[in-house]
């Protein structure tokens, strides 16, 4: 390929290595910048993208909402090196758009539903488990900000990275609560108080939540796992490689890859394999079995219910005039509610683009036949009908 596939993002990032995986499965040769390119060409990159974010006109695949959508730092991907997209799921409808490989979504409406949910589940809920792990489970093992100051030795000098590595954490620790994780008062993890993740005056702790449901998770994929080689039967999905790129996340985090190397041995293979490229996709179609239904569970009584509160904290926010959202308004105290998961309160920032995730993932529901939501109900009785009203 005379013009590889480019990305720009960085190793310590769940959307990059779905992303890796996603191009990996099709055997697409890519290079992923800042690691990979010289300064003139990351430069150029970084000028790119971030005069093009700032006008909004760096596209996604299947579409932006302006009013619903905000761009990522990391990761972003080009063809041709010069027009960058964003969204690590609208990257796999942008490869199966060319029909040159078996979809990455499956091409059957319920099976394709399932990946979706899957796949959004852990983009959104499975974010905040491995950010928590990376932060708080691994604070005195993970190296995030040296490794990610590293990859940028081909755009900035020794001292800025220097600087990075150091900021970069600090950083990321402070946005603990803004992803989720909310410490306990008195929480001690051995770091000094910059590195130490914070509480919040007025938030409910969550570090039970989010280790309950981090196990959880843990426990539904072993199950899959020991049974078939992917989540949807034979053949690697969007589904995987958004289970892998979250999960993967925390190989590099020390303590926690130790403890999931315990807790899921299978799971743990399994991720290595996927970064290795050492496993074999068939071209047999995905199938939904009941193999998945402990996932399927996990996912009802996290993922769900979670856009279930923000969608309506959201409704009742915008009808009443707010119009700040995300972490912007997380910064300065607004757009806050209260919600409950898994037996356990929180209080959290409305999301908008988790608006739009959820409002997707309805309209794919109601898009289904009759009987294929009869089909999927009998199968998974904890996803009736009511669940996916937008």
């Amino acid at each position: 390929m005379d013009n590889p596939l480019l990305f720009w993002g960085v190793w310590a990032s769940p959307f990059q290595l779905k992303l890796q995986a996603l191009a990996d499965a099709n055997g697409l040769p890519w290079r992923r910048l800042p690691a990979q390119g010289g300064r003139l060409e990351n430069l150029a990159a970084l000028t790119r993208i971030t005069l093009e974010s700032r006008g909004g006109n760096i596209p996604r695949f299947r579409g932006m909402d302006p009013a619903l959508d905000e761009y990522p730092s990391v990761p972003f991907y080009s063809f041709d090196g010069r027009r960058f997209l964003y969204d690590s799921t609208d990257f796999a409808s942008h490869l199966d758009a060319s029909g040159e490989h078996p979809p990455l979504v499956p091409d059957t409406q319920a099976e394709a539903f399932i990946c979706r949910l899957i796949d959004e589940a852990f983009d959104e809920f499975g974010l905040y488990m491995v950010h928590h792990n990376r932060w708080v489970n691994s604070a005195r093992t993970n190296t995030m900000g040296k490794m990610t100051a590293q990859e940028f030795s081909g755009l900035l000098p020794g001292p800025i990275r220097e600087r990075m590595a150091k900021r970069l954490p600090r950083r990321q620790v402070r946005r603990c609560p803004y992803l989720f994780s909310v410490s306990p008062r008195d929480f001690q993890c051995g770091m000094p108080p910059e590195l130490t993740p914070p509480a919040l005056d007025g938030f409910p702790p969550t570090h039970e939540l989010l280790d309950t449901a981090w196990e959880r998770c843990l426990a539904a994929l072993e199950e899959v796992l020991i049974q078939q080689p992917f989540l949807l039967g034979q053949r690697f999905t969007l589904a995987d490689a958004s289970v892998y790129g979250q999960l993967a996340m925390n190989l590099v985090d020390g303590a926690t890859a130790e403890r999931l190397a315990a807790l899921a041995p299978h799971t743990y293979a399994w991720l290595q394999q996927i970064q290795a490229g050492e496993y074999k996709s068939s071209d047999n179609s995905p199938v939904i079995t009941g193999v998945i239904t402990p996932l399927i569970g996990f996912i009802a009584e996290t993922f769900i219910p979670l856009m279930q509160q923000n969608r309506s904290a959201y409704k009742e926010l915008h009808s009443a005039g707010q119009r700040l959202f995300n972490e912007a308004a997380f910064d300065v105290g607004e757009a806050l509610y209260n919600g409950e998961l898994l037996g356990h309160p929180f209080k959290a920032v409305v999301k908008t683009f988790q608006v739009r995730v959820w409002r997707d993932l309805c309209g794919a529901w109601t898009q289904l036949p009759d009987n294929e939501k009869r089909a999927l109900c009998a199968r998974f009785p904890v996803l009736d009908d009511p669940l996916f009203s937008a």
